[in-house]
């Protein structure tokens, strides 16, 4: 198994810096929950380049009354340096500790070539690809009222299509490994009355990317009490042939490997026999059942 999305820290903490223990520790507490490999996936927008590239992009978007509580967002969040990040797990890499460099990376609308300039130069192993926007809209930000009052006025298949269009032209941007939390959108329990559409333009987004999806557990520690992805777009993404990976989307050390076992079980329920780990962006399987292919370590 693999725990290919893992944060650093919770989202309210905002002086943070990443240190070798604490990558050691998340790479010690998965290993006790039966996963053998991690990717520390730390939020692009918790850095300085990030925001020094990027800030200021909201202006551009729709939604007047929601923009400052973006703009708030990135600056309470973007005070990382990541280069620093990177120093770090490489080193732990170079221990010989199960873990590989990645980063989630958000959809930004006719920015991505920017992004990928930015990125080019690192040593990423895998990067996610996320939605967590629609205009100024943090949508899965349910803590804000702001945000949550646009539940109940917004219209739900409106919602659902506008966050697919963003996965597909996030996939189509072809920056991107994986697709994190494929169906996030769902977070608040609202879904449209018939979703399949949804569920296979998403599926069809990964397959003509060549993207993996990610089967995290985050799921159920949130509103919605559901693994990512729902079963019938799991089901999709089987029969398609689109590669998996594996996922707690932690924030901090508790959570690593949350549900692991539960995780093993729908694969094996689904008939996955592989996952898809990754080393400098190129894809390998990983046997569901076993830490990884014979000869495969971590850095190699």
């Amino acid at each position: 198994m693999l725990d290919y999305h893992l944060h650093l820290w919770p989202h309210s903490q905002h002086e943070v810096e990443a240190t070798v223990e604490q990558v050691a520790a998340y790479c010690d507490r998965a290993k006790a929950a039966g996963v053998h490999e991690i990717a520390v996936t730390e939020h692009l927008f918790r850095f300085t380049q990030a925001r020094d590239l990027l800030g200021g992009f909201w202006d551009e978007l729709d939604g007047d009354h929601l923009r400052p509580g973006m703009a708030a967002y990135w600056d309470h969040h973007a005070t990382v340096d990541l280069d620093a990040y990177v120093e770090v797990v490489e080193a732990v890499k170079k221990e010989g500790l199960p873990v590989v460099l990645g980063l989630e990376v958000d959809y930004y609308e006719d920015r991505m070539d920017q992004v990928e300039g930015l990125l080019a130069g690192y040593p990423f192993d895998v990067l996610l690809g996320s939605v967590h926007w629609m205009g100024t809209w943090r949508f899965d930000v349910l803590s804000d009222p702001l945000v949550l009052a646009e539940w109940d006025v917004r219209d739900i298949d409106q919602v659902w299509d506008e966050y697919t269009r963003a996965m597909e032209e996030l996939g189509a941007s072809g920056v991107c490994d994986v697709f994190a939390h494929p169906d996030l959108v769902k977070i608040a329990g609202r879904r449209p009355k018939v979703p399949d559409e949804f569920y296979d333009r998403i599926t069809e987004a990964a397959v003509k990317s060549g993207m993996a999806a990610e089967v995290s557990s985050a799921g159920w520690r949130k509103p919605v009490g559901e693994e990512y992805p729902a079963p019938p777009l799991l089901r999709r993404f089987v029969d398609a042939g689109v590669p998996l990976t594996t996922a707690s989307d932690a924030h901090s050390l508790p959570d690593v490997a949350d549900r692991a076992g539960d995780l093993r079980s729908l694969l094996n329920n689904a008939g996955v026999v592989n996952l898809q780990g990754y080393h400098q962006r190129k894809g390998y399987a990983v046997p569901v059942e076993e830490a990884a292919p014979s000869g495969q370590v971590a850095g190699d």
